[in-house]
């Protein structure tokens, strides 16, 4: 194997490692040499690539929000209304979280008291921009109430959407996740909707969370 792979697929093994402890442990709680054993590598292999674990705390939130920046990049490519892309975006987010443990680490970290390092940005706060610019677009589309106060709707969205991965780590499997962005749907399309342009999105709600339990 080339000596660049073989780097690379031990890079790709530690920040893996690391991110399944970050996760479920927290990062004060996760030691280097726990990585090192979880990873199976060499404390001269993890130190060529990270010289400390805040640098790979980093590398996994940089990585978390790549994998981000992606998702709502590829719904936006689909070029459905602005409500349907919020829904579909918080289902494909869901979705990353429960196919591997750097987007629930990213998350955990970004929110758990570990320094967000410029240029990468709170995803708290991409999230907030990203739901207030689709409301708002889902009012100009008649698909919410004209009155919805469109700043506290994104605030409280995605304190839901985060809340509940926060607060349902050491309770619930992660296999619970996309029920738990279903319900937040539900209650937020029969309180923001109208009711003739409901049974669109709370069928795609069914279909979306349907598609996660599948895959």
């Amino acid at each position: 194997m080339p000596r660049q792979l073989r780097a690379e697929q031990t890079r790709a093994t530690i920040i893996t490692a690391a991110a399944d402890l970050f996760d479920r442990r927290g990062y004060e709680r996760t030691s280097l040499s726990d990585i090192v054993e979880h990873a199976q590598v060499t404390k001269g292999a993890l130190y060529f690539h990270f010289a400390a674990k805040e640098d790979l705390a980093h590398a996994i939130m940089e990585l978390q929000a790549h994998a981000a920046h992606q998702v709502m990049s590829e719904v936006d490519g689909r070029g459905c209304s602005s409500l349907e892309a919020l829904v579909r975006i918080t289902f494909a987010l869901t979705r990353l979280s429960v196919d591997g443990p750097v987007t629930r680490a990213g998350l955990r970290l970004a929110t758990g008291g570990v320094e967000v390092r410029a240029p990468l940005r709170h995803p708290f706060t991409e999230w907030l921009e990203i739901a207030t610019r689709k409301l708002h677009g889902a009012v100009r589309e008649s698909d919410l109430h004209a009155e919805v106060d469109v700043q506290a709707v994104a605030h409280s969205l995605v304190c839901f959407f985060v809340g509940t991965r926060i607060a349902g780590r050491p309770l619930e499997p992660v296999a619970r996740l996309p029920r738990r962005t279903a319900e937040m749907w539900h209650l937020l399309i029969r309180g923001l909707v109208p009711v003739h342009r409901r049974p669109r999105y709370l069928t795609l709600i069914t279909q979306l969370e349907r598609e996660i339990a599948i895959a």
